[in-house]
């Protein structure tokens, strides 16, 4: 009987760390998703440049410009905007109105992305004119 007791012990204290394992290394791998009104009453959570979170909305209408490698643009869901740097590549498609998913940190009032997607639906229009099969 000692010895079913031992092996059960042994059993359940290896799932028990299996799980443990599994639980840190998920929690982690975090990454919030905000929009810019959540973002904006929720910015003391992640003050810390370390704090990496994504951000989504809509590109304002005439908000982009270009310096160097840095796009500024302003991300909003129509409760509140946010300045973004985006100091990386731009994806294609990306231009005023379109809905964008950004991550990175805050600067300051302002967040600094790294990177950008194009959020878009699974809809595909051939173009009017133009294009790689105009005849």
């Amino acid at each position: 009987m000692t010895h079913r007791r031992f092996v059960l012990f042994g059993a359940v204290g290896v799932v028990a760390l299996i799980v443990v394992l599994m639980v840190n290394s998920l929690s982690s791998g975090v990454t919030y998703y905000l929009y810019p009104s959540e973002a904006v009453a929720q910015a003391d959570r992640f003050a810390d440049a370390e704090t990496r979170f994504r951000l989504a909305g809509m590109v304002v209408e005439g908000s982009i410009t270009e310096a160097g490698s840095v796009t500024s643009f302003v991300v909003s869901d129509g409760a509140a905007e946010i300045a973004v740097d985006l100091s990386g590549r731009v994806p294609p498609l990306f231009e005023d109105g379109v809905p964008v998913l950004v991550e990175g940190t805050w600067d300051g009032e302002r967040f600094a992305a790294d990177e950008a997607v194009i959020r878009h639906d699974e809809n595909y229009e051939v173009p009017d004119h133009g294009g790689a099969y105009e005849s």
